[in-house]
């Protein structure tokens, strides 16, 4: 007997039971997005290595320790995307899309990140992801936030939070990691060994640390604010007062960095407390360079991404019976062979009609198919034998509602059928 394959640690499959959360979580993303006149992009899950190296950062995490590369048959450096912000940006860059103005756009998708696995963190894993490019505005940051926070609030997730900070300009983050440098470098023995490593390659990172006694030094250390230039802290400021006028509430958090080099000004995270220790499901921030870093026309932008997986078990806590598979509009019963071949038929005629129809493929008698049909959650079953084949009609038959009678009706007029399963 051949060795049965196994999916690789890290990936994911989803099962029929699973992806009707996932669609529940699609559709009403791209329902918030529509009125939100935000249009969708679709990038290629491989890109040039190169892309990532220079718009997440070589020395980010990302880069130096997660991702998926690999060269391919004519010896290109390519990796599996670990991220969306820069392939969207990349697309837009390459068919000229900000020559037309500046655009709305979301992605969904696999990303891929060699990780440990863990619940709600695998190493192929999803996000659905905002990206608004050509805004510089500060009310173009409140509004990317509040579509996150009203798609979240639409879904029913609980326990939610907004973190915020500012980033600054390049020039307020290189003066603030001089001063910030300055102070661990003077402190060094104190840090974690993770982030005696960022200390070289990434210093802000730091920040962001979860070792608590790097925490407690970092208590004393200067802050971001302190090194925001005035028109900095009033863009800032603006922000604020735009999340206070939609009463999103929000904490201030001058640790929060996010990990990726692009970003400046505005950063955020939306957290849920039901979530434990991997509470953050949704963040973001603006990154005002990253077009011009990767070949295009300076351009501010702004954009964030959700964990489909974290959201996804939060949502997964909702009652059992909160999402359910569709219910077929009908249930065609059929049996004998001329009956079978006719059925295949007047099923497609009736999907063709709108109808949702499940139709039984099996050969068995005609109480175990009205056994499955009453087990499939159907209305109605439509019966089609060799006596109505030759008779030229199907009986319709009530399979829930018992002051409903079954009728026969001719097989040359579905649209009669379809009225009555579908009045």
């Amino acid at each position: 007997m051949a060795e049965k394959l196994q999916r690789l640690r890290g990936m994911v499959d989803l099962l029929p039971q699973d992806t009707l959360l996932w669609q529940v979580v699609e559709a009403c993303a791209r329902d918030h997005f529509r009125r939100a006149g935000v249009q969708e992009i679709r990038t290629p899950a491989l890109e040039a290595t190169q892309l990532f190296a220079r718009g997440i950062g070589e020395a980010t995490d990302v880069v130096g320790k997660e991702m998926y590369t690999f060269l391919d048959r004519s010896d290109r450096s390519c990796t599996l995307r670990p991220e969306g912000t820069a392939s969207v940006v990349r697309a837009a860059i390459q068919h000229g899309l900000l020559t037309q103005g500046p655009q709305r756009l979301w992605y969904g998708g696999p990303m891929f990140r060699y990780e440990r696995p863990q619940a709600g963190r695998q190493r192929q894993f999803h996000q659905i992801g905002l990206e608004l490019l050509g805004f510089s505005e500060a009310r173009s940051d409140v509004e990317a936030i509040a579509i996150a926070w009203d798609l979240l609030m639409d879904l029913g997730v609980g326990g939610l939070s907004l973190e915020l900070n500012t980033l600054g300009s390049a020039e307020d983050r290189g003066r603030y990691r001089h001063q910030l440098v300055d102070f661990l470098q003077r402190h060094r023995a104190q840090l974690d060994p993770d982030s005696q490593d960022r200390l070289e390659r990434n210093p802000l990172r730091i920040l962001d640390s979860k070792n608590s006694e790097t925490q407690a030094l970092l208590a004393d250390a200067p802050t971001l604010a302190g090194a925001l230039d005035p028109s900095s802290y009033d863009r800032f400021e603006r922000v604020q007062a735009g999340l206070k006028a939609l009463d999103i509430p929000f904490r201030l958090n001058p640790r929060l960095v996010r990990g990726l080099d692009y970003y400046s000004h505005t950063a955020f995270e939306i957290i849920s407390s039901q979530l434990g220790a991997q509470a953050t499901v949704c963040g973001g921030g603006r990154y005002d360079g990253l077009v011009e870093q990767l070949g295009g026309s300076p351009t501010p932008a702004i954009g964030w991404a959700l964990g489909m997986e974290r959201l996804v078990l939060l949502l997964a806590q909702r009652p059992v019976d909160a999402i359910s598979a569709p219910v077929p509009d009908l249930y065609l019963v059929n049996r004998g062979e001329a009956a079978e071949a006719a059925a295949l038929v007047l099923a497609r005629s009736l999907r063709l009609r709108g109808l949702h129809v499940e139709l039984d493929a099996g050969t068995s008698t005609f109480g175990k198919q009205f056994k499955r049909a009453d087990r499939s959650g159907a209305p109605w079953a439509v019966v089609l034998g060799e006596e109505e084949l030759a008779a030229g009609e199907v009986q319709l038959k009530p399979l829930r509602d018992p002051n409903l009678t079954a009728s026969s009706l001719s097989m040359a007029d579905l649209d009669r059928l379809v009225a009555l399963v579908r009045p």
